[in-house]
């Protein structure tokens, strides 16, 4: 029986899992560090206030148990060494996993550059552990400042580096949410200030001018400071010193200002980028092995004109779908099928029920339509995953 490996529970291998269920005589083994797949777009409605943990994650035991698959099993283990000639995977827990096939769905974490001294204080809020401590110490600040509004009313101050969508859509949502609870509750201390430094001209670099344009005013009205052509050089004593020659005191900083491959992807010795992506095929091989997969933000995607893709949930699909048909193509001996990837548009959450887009590179929305349309791009991917890990949760309770 022919042996599937995925690496990595998050939205590509969740879509090469689905693509792999198809054929029921092989053995699929998904393999996470983590217990749950984590919807990682709606991180930043948890943080505002919008969501709870358990609608933006998936629980990765009950899914797998959901899919009427008599040989998938999730193994809940850390990686520590691949052996591709071998084809057998080392674990920290001392557990060893052969392989025919291998998929590399690990993702990416933020990059934070050691030519930053006192980086290492920032929040990484793409992890939800770490999403949650600022949720909470957040709150908790919060709490602080109406506690103390009669005596004393100290300034909050959230520094978030990098302006593209993750830095944009976390200091919407933040400035929104603030709003909102002083608003609600009529404090007086409602001095919380949110600053966006971005190294570019603008925010949102890559994107159209007219997103980049409705996305900078939505920022503007939520109070938000805009700073743009600066980088920060260092963090010390409270403080981010940035390049224009001013610094400013932070009670939270958030960096957003790049991202680098997951280090499981250093245990394999195939081509990778500078960001330790690996770089694949128009069939998303590994250059080296032709039964090692790479997908979704694991991978340098390019598409037919030899574009990189950008790293989302668009490309995590159309690559994770197109891996898990051409892995069972080579176990059937078939034909394998090239990759096309293409963007069917981008939204941008701008904080309460305000959204941007642009669709399919036709036309652009905003308001509360975009709003709409991203609510119901998100609940058209979780649905079907719901109703997997309830049934899931039904078998495993029958045991």
């Amino acid at each position: 029986m022919d042996k599937v490996v995925i690496i990595g529970g998050g939205y590509a291998g969740i879509y090469a899992l689905r693509e792999l269920i198809k054929n029921k005589n092989i053995k699929i083994t998904l393999i996470d560090k983590h217990t749950f797949h984590n919807l990682q777009p709606e991180v930043y409605d948890l943080i505002a206030n919008k969501s709870s943990i358990a609608d933006v994650t998936i629980d990765l035991t009950t899914l797998c148990m959901g899919f009427n698959h008599n040989y998938l099993e999730y193994k809940n283990l850390n990686v520590k060494k691949i052996d591709q000639q071998n084809k057998k995977i080392y674990t920290e827990e001392q557990e060893i996993v052969d392989f025919d096939y291998l998929l590399m769905a690990a993702g990416t974490r933020t990059f934070f550059p050691s030519s930053i001294p006192g980086l290492n204080s920032a929040h990484d809020i793409k992890k939800l552990n770490w999403a949650m401590f600022f949720k909470q110490s957040f709150e908790n600040q919060l709490f602080k400042k109406i506690q103390d509004e009669a005596k004393k009313c100290d300034d909050t101050h959230i520094v978030v580096v990098g302006a593209g969508l993750s830095g944009v859509e976390i200091a919407a949502e933040m400035a929104y949410n603030s709003k909102m609870f002083f608003k609600r509750g009529n404090f007086s201390c409602d001095n919380l200030k949110i600053s966006l430094i971005s190294s570019s001209d603008t925010i949102l670099p890559g994107l159209t001018s007219s997103l980049i344009s409705i996305s900078h005013k939505r920022l503007k009205s939520l109070g938000i400071n805009v700073i743009t052509n600066t980088k920060l050089q260092k963090c010390e004593d409270g403080f981010a010193y940035l390049s224009n020659g001013t610094k400013i005191y932070h009670s939270f900083l958030i960096f957003t200002g790049g991202i680098e491959a997951s280090k499981i992807t250093e245990e394999l010795d195939v081509k990778k980028n500078s960001r330790g992506q690996i770089i694949v095929n128009e069939y998303m091989q590994s250059d080296k092995y032709e039964n090692i997969f790479a997908i979704g933000d694991a991978a340098e995607i390019r598409n037919k004109k030899d574009v990189i893709m950008p790293p989302n949930v668009t490309i995590a699909r159309i690559s994770g779908t197109n891996a898990g048909k051409n892995v069972l193509n080579l176990i059937n001996k078939k034909r394998l099928v090239k990759c096309d990837p293409k963007l069917d548009g981008i939204l941008i959450a701008l904080g309460g029920k305000y959204a941007a887009g642009n669709i399919a590179g036709l036309f652009h929305v905003s308001g509360l339509v975009a709003y709409e349309i991203k609510k119901y791009v998100f609940q058209s991917y979780r649905k079907p995953l719901l109703k997997l890990i309830r049934l899931g949760y039904k078998k495993l309770k029958k045991l």
